[in-house]
């Protein structure tokens, strides 16, 4: 309990700082994991696709809490609303680590569309992408306040301003995925690329039945 609360303490007092180290660390897991310098266990193709129908999952239940919890602030129920939110990010860091163990451990996948609909996919993945880039410190920060403050001390903070923004690029940036995955696994169809790219596009269509 004595950590817990010099934790808080250190987070109330300097709440930009925490938020610098923890968004730092989640950019040196993701960079770290395309670059492969951190090591991962290969993991089978069916695993691979496996993990990409569960981080729909996830990120649908992330998208859902974050409209939850909107839906309970503007009601005045800060309890629920907290609730909700430290749901949402708590599933955000599942999807961190299964993505991190799809990437770091198989392949990737290209979409299979010509024309319009590739340039749409592309670029509802590439706003899915940046969004979720630059979402990291504004959503770390909004957790870090609501978690180091009471909420009549969060009035005083910009946790509600910062709250709004994170909301708007954290829930777009989740749907977006949604739709580009749905696109991806179940409308259009794929082809893996990287590495392991001609060997899967031989038995990838046996993998996809």
């Amino acid at each position: 309990m004595a950590v817990a609360d010099r934790l808080q303490s250190r987070a109330r007092a300097r709440p930009r700082l925490v938020t610098a180290v923890v968004s730092l660390v989640g950019y040196a897991l993701v960079f770290g994991t395309f670059g492969g310098v951190l090591p991962f266990p290969t993991i089978s193709n069916e695993t691979v696709i496996l993990l990409s129908d569960a981080i729909a999952v996830v990120n649908a239940c992330a998208l859902t809490a974050i409209l939850v919890g909107v839906y309970f602030i503007k009601n005045g129920e800060v309890r629920k609303h907290r609730a909700a939110m430290l749901t949402a990010f708590a599933l955000i860091m599942a999807f961190l680590v299964l993505y991190l163990l799809k990437v770091g451990g198989g392949f990737e996948k290209a979409i299979l569309a010509e024309g319009f609909v590739w340039w749409a996919y592309i670029l509802m993945l590439a706003v899915h992408v940046l969004l979720s880039a630059v979402s990291v410190p504004v959503v770390v920060h909004a957790v870090v306040l609501g978690l180091s403050h009471t909420p009549a001390e969060l009035r005083e903070t910009a946790h509600a301003r910062v709250g709004r923004i994170a909301v708007a690029a954290w829930g777009l940036s989740l749907f977006l995925g949604l739709v580009t995955y749905v696109m991806l696994n179940h409308v259009y169809g794929w082809v893996p690329r990287g590495e392991a790219a001609l060997l899967l596009a031989v038995v990838g269509p046996s993998l996809r039945r």
